[in-house]
C-alpha cells in the first residue's frame, strides 16, 4: 500500500510540475507583415518593434515565449482556437474587438494617416495636423467635410479587417471607393504602381516603407486617432472564463499589464519605439 501511495504521489507531483512548466510557456501571434510594428528579415525571422517588445515583456514576466506568424485576417479566430495565447500585431484596442477578446493596457499609439505619391493633387488639402474622433468638435467636423470632398471619386486602398477599413466604410468621409488587400505590403505596392489614388494605414507603415524603398510616398491630410481608430495598441488575450484555462488567460492578462507597466517605467517601450518608429510612440 505504501508503495502504491508513493507511486500516486509521484505521478501527481510530475503532473503538477508539467502543469507549472506549461503555464510558464506562452505563444504570441504576430503578423510579420506590418513593418515597423512586425515584419520578417531576409532569412524569414520575425523582427520589429513588437517582436522585440514581446521578448522584453516575457523576460519581465518570467515566461518562456514563442512568437509565431499568423495572417492578419485570421488573427482573432486563431487566438480563440488557442493556436496561441496572445496577440501582439499592431492591433488597436477598439470597442468592436472587445466584444470578442480582451486587451491589456495600451503600450503604443498608432496614429493613422493617408498617403499618396508625391505630386498628387491631394497634397494641397488644407487640414489640421491631427484630429481625434473621440473628442469631436467643429474642427473635426470641418476636417471630415474637407476629406469627403477630397476623396470623392478616388480609389482608397487599405488592409482588410483593420480599423482603417472600418473608418473608410463608416460614412464619416462619405461614400468612398475602398479597395482592400490582405497585407500592408500589397497596399504599398499598388499605391506606388498607381492602382490606388490614396491609401490609409498607420502613419509609420508609410514612412517606414518610403525610407526603405526610396519611393516618393508622402503623408497628406491629418493624422487620425480616437473613435474608429481605437485607443492605442495593446496585447490581445482571450476573455477569461471560470474553468482552468479561463483562469490562466485572466492571469496572463494581469501578467502582461504588470510587465507593460514595468517596461514603461524602465524606458524600454520608449527606447524600442524610437528605434523602430523614429519617435516615442509609447503610451
Amino acid at each position: 500500500m505504501n508503495i502504491f501511495k508513493k507511486t500516486i504521489l509521484s505521478v501527481l507531483a510530475s503532473l503538477l510540475l508539467i502543469g507549472n512548466v506549461y503555464a510558464d510557456k506562452i505563444k504570441i501571434g504576430t503578423e510579420g507583415a506590418y513593418p515597423p510594428w512586425n515584419s520578417k528579415d531576409a532569412s524569414g525571422a520575425l523582427i520589429g518593434f513588437e517582436v522585440e517588445l514581446a521578448e522584453e515583456l516575457c523576460k519581465i514576466m518570467g515566461h518562456e515565449c514563442t512568437i509565431v506568424e499568423q495572417d492578419w485576417d485570421g488573427m482573432i479566430p486563431a487566438l480563440l482556437m488557442r493556436k496561441f495565447d496572445a496577440i501582439m500585431a499592431g492591433m488597436s484596442i477598439t470597442a468592436e474587438r472587445q466584444k470578442t477578446i480582451t486587451f491589456s493596457q495600451g503600450y503604443a499609439d498608432e496614429v493613422a494617416a493617408l498617403a499618396v505619391m508625391k505630386g498628387s493633387s491631394l497634397e494641397s488639402m488644407d487640414t489640421p495636423e491631427g484630429i481625434n474622433l473621440t473628442l469631436g468638435g467643429s474642427a473635426v467636423k470641418k476636417t471630415l467635410k474637407t476629406l469627403t470632398a477630397a476623396l470623392a471619386g478616388k480609389t482608397v486602398c487599405t488592409q482588410t479587417g483593420t480599423i482603417h477599413q472600418n473608418f473608410l466604410e463608416s460614412g464619416d468621409v462619405g461614400k468612398v471607393n475602398v479597395r482592400t488587400y490582405k497585407t500592408q505590403d500589397e497596399v504599398n505596392l499598388d499605391l506606388t504602381s498607381g492602382r490606388c489614388d490614396v491609401a490609409l494605414a498607420a502613419a509609420v507603415a508609410f514612412t517606414d516603407y518610403a525610407d526603405k524603398s526610396g519611393k516618393p510616398v508622402v503623408l497628406v491630410g491629418p493624422t487620425f486617432s480616437g473613435g474608429a481608430f481605437g485607443n492605442g495598441v495593446g496585447v490581445g488575450i482571450r476573455q477569461g472564463g471560470n474553468d482552468a484555462i479561463g483562469t490562466r488567460d485572466a492571469k496572463l492578462l494581469k501578467d502582461f499589464n504588470k510587465a507593460i507597466n514595468t517596461a514603461r517605467k524602465q524606458g524600454i517601450i520608449s527606447k524600442l519605439a524610437i528605434k523602430h518608429f523614429g519617435f516615442d510612440a509609447s503610451m
